[in-house]
């Protein structure tokens, strides 16, 4: 069993389990500082509900601010601990940043029958690293007339909750084909390959 709840400063003295691999990169203790003052709600920790052991984690922020039209939730780092890929902790936090983003009608309608895809991979991204990595957006604002209503209707009844956001975007390096294949599964798509 595991327990999703929000990342905390301290987190970066537990999870070295999380961040062991070449896939990972592990930032300096204020990045993870920033992220958790500017965007708490967008920042969260799963951990074993028994032995507290970090399983996976994410940064995630929406950027630029409203009402900007590209306002959009974007996917710092997600992180799976390599003992616990496989158990679609990935999916479910990246459900949870499109719910955040406001971005995911069918999400954003308080369905929560995800369909659990494979994580067998991870994904970081850092700003100041940016060559030779793709960015991959999941575009979700070409709704129907009718699902606009929908969620009208379920916003004035104070059922959404989120940033209203254009899209959700993340970076994956190149060669991460594990990632990028978990996030087409997803329901993500390569948007453009960002170079130096």
């Amino acid at each position: 069993m595991s327990i999703i709840r929000p990342f905390d400063p301290t987190d970066i003295l537990k999870f070295n389990n999380v961040n062991s691999d070449a896939w990972t990169a592990t930032y300096h203790n204020g990045y993870y500082a920033s992220y958790t003052a500017q965007w708490p709600d967008f920042c969260l920790t799963i951990e074993g509900s028994f032995d507290k052991t970090i399983k996976a984690y994410m940064i995630a922020k929406h950027e630029p601010p409203s009402p900007d039209p590209q306002h959009h939730g974007h996917l710092t780092a997600l992180s799976i601990s390599p003992e616990f890929r496989s158990l679609h902790l990935a999916k479910t936090l990246m459900n949870l940043l499109e719910i955040l983003s406001g971005s995911n009608p069918r999400l954003k309608q308080n369905d929560h029958n995800h369909d659990h895809s494979n994580c067998n991979g991870h994904h970081d991204h850092n700003h100041d690293h940016m060559k030779n990595e793709i960015e991959i957006n999941n575009n979700n604002k070409e709704k129907e007339e009718e699902e606009e209503e929908e969620e009208e209707e379920e916003r004035s009844k104070g059922n959404i909750d989120g940033v209203n956001a254009w899209f959700v975007d993340l970076f994956v390096r190149c060669n991460n084909t594990r990632a990028i294949e978990m996030y087409e599964k997803m329901g993500y798509s390569v948007y453009r390959r960002v170079v130096e």
